[in-house]
């Protein structure tokens, strides 16, 4: 027997996901899973250019304002979220379109979690203590040398990741890309799905996007935004997950009296742009996707005509 048809949709930052994700889910009968890290707290909507509920309105979302700012979410979570929301999705005969930019998610989705080993307090500690002698760009250098493939996709400021690879290496001697490489086989997913990736053909293009979309938050007001998550959560700390998304990061630094408030622009957009960076650099990592240009002018109907004859099968 067939099995039912998922559709999923990935690429960069400022690529156009949401609205193409939203189109396709009209057009095929769909509801949006949310495949995004930041999307799942409560209240961070201007930095994570959340779907508005206009957007929202009628066209099911799953996945989006799930947990407080002050929590931590998983890529196991996210799994077994999304696995449980596509099967929902699928079991009232309409089709799950699983979208976004965390692409360690989508690596999650598809193939599984391996066995990584389980933190060590001792070991995260040396790591934490070093890094506070020598700063986390010093941290990142040394996983550069010894693990380039999750380097490479990390930023040098991204404590919490850096720590995590540098905590495996140092447990099993072996590099955690190459421990998330040894299941050749994909998980078994319930259902097929296709995978269409938004690419650009011209960087300097979705550069421009992003500096025009940071510009648009900075208008909407993402620094009273933070302040006023500050206010509504206590607990909120700069070193949490949710604080440490791109924007967020540099927002609370200008708070905190670290970064002059004339670079918040300029520094927000470096992030974001690097961010949008180490996307691609996944992206372009993974095989049997369907990649499409989200600067041609015909990207949306490309992605539907890919889309619909893959889902309709299932409807003959």
């Amino acid at each position: 027997m067939q099995k039912p048809r998922a559709l999923a949709l990935i690429g960069p930052t400022a690529s156009g996901k949401t609205g193409l994700a939203i189109e396709l889910a009209q057009a095929l009968d769909g509801e949006v899973v949310s495949m995004d890290s930041a999307l799942v707290y409560r209240g961070m909507d201007i930095g994570t250019a959340k779907p508005t509920l206009e957007e929202r309105d009628g066209m099911p979302h799953h996945l989006i304002d799930i947990i407080d700012p002050t929590e931590s979410y998983s890529a196991a979570r996210f799994r077994a979220d999304a696995l449980a929301a596509a099967t929902d999705i699928l079991a009232r005969g309409r089709v799950p379109i699983i979208t976004g930019g965390t692409m360690l998610y989508f690596k999650a989705l598809r193939e599984g979690l391996d066995d990584l080993p389980q933190a060590d307090s001792a070991v995260r500690a040396e790591v934490e203590a070093q890094a506070a002698a020598r700063g986390w760009p010093a941290m990142h250098a040394e996983l550069a040398g010894i693990d380039p493939p999750t380097a490479a996709r990390l930023a040098p400021t991204d404590a919490q990741r850096i720590g995590r690879a540098l905590e495996i290496f140092r447990i099993t001697g072996t590099p955690m890309s190459r421990l998330l490489n040894r299941n050749a086989a994909p998980a078994a997913l319930p259902f097929e799905m296709a995978c269409i990736a938004l690419d650009a053909s011209d960087r300097a293009v979705l550069h421009e996007r992003i500096a025009a979309r940071f510009d648009a938050m900075l208008a909407a007001g993402l620094v009273e935004e933070v302040r006023n998550l500050r206010e509504r959560y206590p607990a909120l700390a700069a070193a949490l997950p949710s604080m440490r998304c791109v924007g967020y990061r540099q927002v609370w630094e200008m708070q905190d009296g670290r970064l002059p408030a004339k670079e918040l622009r300029d520094r927000g957009i470096f992030a974001t742009r690097q961010l949008a960076k180490r996307q691609i650099t996944w992206l372009r990592s993974f095989t049997d996707i369907t990649r499409i240009d989200c600067l041609n002018e015909h990207f949306r109907q490309q992605a539907l005509g890919i889309a619909q004859p893959f889902i309709e099968e299932t409807r003959a």
